[in-house]
């Protein structure tokens, strides 16, 4: 399975055309991806079309979750869609951890060419960076979990929270897994599971598969009209 881009030139979003595209159908979730452009690296239909999912769960309570932030453009997008709820993110903020065998030939050739316009310092990005996200949504209440997801993932889910919006951006077949397993019972009824990677990397699509064939869950993988694949917990 190849991975679709995940960058696009700035001189692409710039085109006049695609703008007035997305700001007719979608004017508020539009701006939010021009705020934050700089601070994520979905391409904007995927933003937009994010951004428009979370808005079906604005009466849903609880936390907004995203495991693998970057420099936290997404998680700040999503604080201002839904005013009032908690963002919670994850990232190691030292790059993604080793792909294994079962993420894939992709994985393995993407990590190990460091020349690829998509490579981007191996998705490294710093806290701070995220935090200055997080300061731009304005008023947003948000707590930040540093280190790989193994360690800090079960910590959060020890707490019970309630979860509104799961968004997953780990990438490789262990992160999903692991915030799967510790995540997915706190998502709330009527709430949104959200997987960035599902479909473009091999580890990420298998583990939504094993995950919700050994847990016997009945949800369905969904996508949008530009690919976003997410669930509707049940």
């Amino acid at each position: 399975m190849r991975q679709e881009p995940r960058m696009v030139a700035l001189n692409r979003l710039r085109k006049p055309a695609g703008y007035a595209r997305l700001m007719s159908r979608y004017p508020r979730e539009a701006r939010l991806f021009y705020k934050y452009r700089s601070y994520t690296m979905g391409s904007p239909q995927t933003v937009v079309q994010t951004l428009h999912l979370c808005r079906s769960v604005r009466k849903v309570e609880g936390d907004l979750v995203e495991c693998g932030v970057w420099r936290g453009g997404m998680s700040a997008a999503m604080a201002e869609i839904l005013r009032g709820h908690t963002s919670v993110l994850f990232d190691s903020f030292e790059g993604l951890p080793n792909a294994q065998q079962i993420d894939g030939p992709a994985a393995l050739a993407y990590q190990a060419d460091v020349t690829s316009r998509d490579y981007h310092d191996n998705c490294r990005a710093s806290e701070n960076e995220a935090r200055r996200a997080m300061t731009m949504a304005g008023n947003a209440k948000y707590r930040i979990f540093s280190g790989w997801f193994r360690e800090t993932v079960p910590k959060y889910a020890a707490e019970h929270p309630n979860i509104a919006v799961l968004r997953l951006d780990g990438d490789w077949y262990e992160s999903i897994t692991t915030c799967l397993d510790e995540l997915f019972q706190h998502v709330v009824h009527g709430g949104l599971v959200i997987v960035d990677d599902y479909g473009s990397w091999d580890g990420c699509t298998r583990a939504m598969h094993d995950f919700l064939s050994r847990t016997h869950a009945t949800e369905a993988i969904r996508k949008t009209r530009s690919g976003v694949a997410y669930l509707v917990k049940r």
